[in-house]
C-alpha cells in the first residue's frame, strides 16, 4: 500500500529554475542507505547548505516564508538526469507532498508515482502566473484536488490539470503494484492449487 492522495492544502514554495536533475535534488554522495527515511536533510544540499553544512541564508529555499511547504513549484524538466529513487524519498522526507511543473523526467515521474509523491504538470504560462502569485503573496497556500484534477489558491487562482487515469486510480485508493496483485489473490491461489505437482 502507498499513501492515498485525494485533496490536500499546503504552503507553496518556489524553485525557479529549469532542468533540476536528480543529483541536484539529492547528491550522489548521500546515497548510502536503502531506507526511505533520513534523506530530507540533504534535499537540494548544494542549493540550501554552505560547504560547512550550515544553512545558506541567501538560498530562497531557506526563506522563512517557505518553511513547512508541502508543495514545490518549479520549471520544466524537473527530475531529469540519472535514475535514483532517493530523489523522491528525499523530497517526501523533507515534507513535500507534490511538485508542480511544466514537465518531469520520465524515470523520476515513475519513481515518484510509486512513492506517492504527486507530480502535477501545468503549462509554462500557468507556472509563470503561479510563481508571480506566490512571490506576491507571502504564506500562499494551494489546494490540490486529485479527484477533480484541479489546483486552486487565493486571488481567484484556479486551474485544472491532466492526469493519467491508471495512476490516478492507484493514488486515490492507495494501491501499489503488490496490493493490486493481491486483489487477485483468490484466483492466484486457485491457479497454484491446480498446478501442484505430486
Amino acid at each position: 500500500m502507498i499513501k492515498k492522495i485525494t485533496t490536500f492544502t499546503s504552503l507553496a514554495a518556489i524553485l525557479d529554475r529549469a532542468n533540476v536533475d536528480t543529483d541536484l535534488i539529492i547528491p550522489q554522495k548521500f546515497l548510502k542507505s536503502i531506507s526511505r527515511k533520513g534523506f530530507g536533510r540533504y534535499v537540494f544540499n548544494n542549493l540550501r547548505l554552505r560547504p560547512d553544512g550550515s544553512l545558506d541564508p541567501t538560498s530562497s529555499l531557506n526563506a522563512p516564508r517557505y518553511q513547512g511547504a508541502g508543495i514545490l513549484v518549479s520549471r520544466e524538466n524537473f527530475g531529469c538526469g540519472s535514475s535514483r529513487e532517493h530523489a523522491s524519498w528525499a523530497l517526501l522526507d523533507y515534507g513535500f507532498r507534490a511538485v508542480v511543473a511544466p514537465s518531469f523526467g520520465d524515470i523520476f515521474k515513475n519513481n515518484s508515482f510509486k512513492n506517492s509523491l504527486l507530480l502535477v504538470e501545468l503549462p509554462g504560462v500557468t507556472i509563470l502566473e503561479l510563481i508571480q502569485l506566490i512571490n506576491e503573496t507571502p504564506g500562499l497556500e494551494l489546494t490540490i484536488n486529485l479527484l477533480d484534477q484541479r489546483i486552486s489558491g487565493p486571488k481567484g487562482f484556479a486551474t485544472t490539470f491532466d492526469f493519467d487515469p491508471y495512476r490516478k486510480k492507484m493514488l486515490l485508493n492507495g494501491w501499489d503494484d503488490i496490493s493490486l496483485t493481491l486483489k487477485k489473490e483468490v484466483l492466484i491461489n486457485a491457479y497454484e492449487r491446480s498446478h501442484r505437482y505430486p
